[in-house]
């Protein structure tokens, strides 16, 4: 009689324990779970960014986001302080290298392409048709823009 009351009290307690657990951020996600949002006001508008781990304005760790961007989607050159890791996920990601959007000197990169850019490198980028890329690093992960007029940021 005691064993069959010892087992659903410890089955019960088990569960109130699961339950009281605080959640996790979520470290697994299927395509349709991937939530998209405005990008930052330090990239042109019409993009949309999502999430998928850290912080990219935190002071340290690692991140890792994806950007929707429409067709014709331009980001002026600039730089950024740490790698910057990016894998094409659909679409063709344009990228050039250098001060000045030049059309003419970018590369196409297609759905499964990668890339890596190391810090200070100066580059540029354009959306051939709509285009997911995710971009995975070390924060902070500030975007300088080589001509400062460039930077759609709001203006204090």
């Amino acid at each position: 009689m005691k064993l069959p009351f010892l087992v659903v009290t410890l089955f019960a307690v088990a569960i109130a324990m699961f339950a009281a657990q605080p959640s996790q951020a979520q470290n697994a996600f299927t395509a349709d779970q991937v939530k998209y949002g405005p990008a930052p006001p330090f990239l042109p508008p019409g993009a949309q960014l999502a999430v998928l781990e850290g912080d990219l304005m935190a002071s340290s760790g690692d991140f890792t986001i994806r950007l929707k961007m429409p067709d014709g989607y331009k980001i002026a050159p600039h730089t950024h302080p740490s790698r910057e890791n990016v894998t094409v996920l659909s679409g063709t990601l344009k990228v050039g290298m250098g001060d000045q959007f030049d059309a003419g000197k970018m590369m196409s990169f297609g759905a499964g392409s990668f890339a890596y850019l190391d810090p200070s490198m100066h580059h540029y980028a354009a959306a051939s048709g709509e285009t997911v890329i995710q971009i995975h690093g070390m924060s902070p992960v500030p975007v300088n823009y080589i001509n400062p007029a460039d930077d759609p940021s709001p203006k204090k």
